[in-house]
């Protein structure tokens, strides 16, 4: 079952990691960034990585490090303890939850969660995460995709949830990225797998958002012939986004605000 991707996403530029602007005091991922975006009328991408009581938490990094006063796996702490941790310039705001970002959108803009590998290698994984997060989106009201770079992943939401619409975050997956797969045939025929986006079918995936720099790959032409809607990251300014919109349908944005949809 292909559930299909609400037009709104192919309209709203979004708010990669939401609209984020630290000098503003809005980190990303943060809930203050998440009503920014909501304000500007763009759509929103976050990321989900999980607290130690399973609880989905809306953050990039599998580390505390580059975003908090802390150190160390967010995995190592429970959602409550995560939510007192502060955010660098948040003003003293906590790490939100996946429900409490929900809470924040209400379904007035278009939403894409991006779920992060949990697998170290985007191989295999238990699960746990997908079905936390279809959990915690039972009864949202509002439009709303689920992504991961990790197809297994992808593949988990066939199973916890074949009514949302679900993409592949794709790019060239150079063997620089993937330097354990030198000398091994396994991965590197698996590295030349994601880099082909050969799972595509077998996810049930209905778009893909791709790496602007890499969108004259003959494989997006090919899925968007085929029907596939492609949005592409990260854009950082107006040149890059004229650029990418001779391919992309839409954009995931940063550093700088492109023209909204009200």
């Amino acid at each position: 079952m292909r559930a299909p991707l609400h037009p709104d996403f192919l309209s709203h530029p979004i708010a990669h990691r939401a609209f984020h602007n630290i000098a503003q005091n809005r980190p990303e991922n943060s809930l203050a960034a998440v009503q920014a975006a909501v304000d500007a009328g763009y759509g929103i991408e976050i990321d989900l990585q999980p607290a130690s009581d399973g609880v989905p938490m809306v953050f990039h990094d599998e580390t505390l490090d580059r975003m908090t006063a802390e150190t160390g796996p967010i995995a190592a702490h429970s959602s409550e303890a995560l939510g007192r941790i502060a955010l660098n310039n948040g003003k003293g705001a906590g790490i939100p939850t996946l429900a409490e970002v929900l809470r924040a959108v209400a379904g007035r803009v278009p939403l894409l969660i991006e779920i992060k590998d949990q697998s170290g290698s985007l191989g295999p994984v238990d699960g746990a995460l997908e079905r936390a997060t279809v959990h915690a989106l039972e009864g949202y009201q509002g439009p709303v995709a689920l992504m991961s770079f990790n197809p297994h992943s992808v593949a988990e939401l066939v199973k916890a949830a074949p009514h949302l619409p679900r993409g592949l975050t794709t790019y060239a997956f150079p063997s620089s990225d993937f330097p354990q797969a030198e000398g091994n045939p396994v991965l590197e025929a698996r590295r030349a797998s994601l880099a082909a986006i050969a799972d595509y079918d077998r996810t049930g995936a209905v778009f893909i958002s791709h790496h602007w720099r890499d969108l004259a790959r003959p494989r997006v032409a090919e899925l968007k012939a085929k029907g596939a809607a492609v949005l592409c990251w990260t854009i950082r300014s107006p040149e890059e986004e004229a650029i990418a919109r001779q391919v992309a349908q839409n954009i995931t944005f940063e550093h700088y605000a492109p023209e909204s949809v009200q």
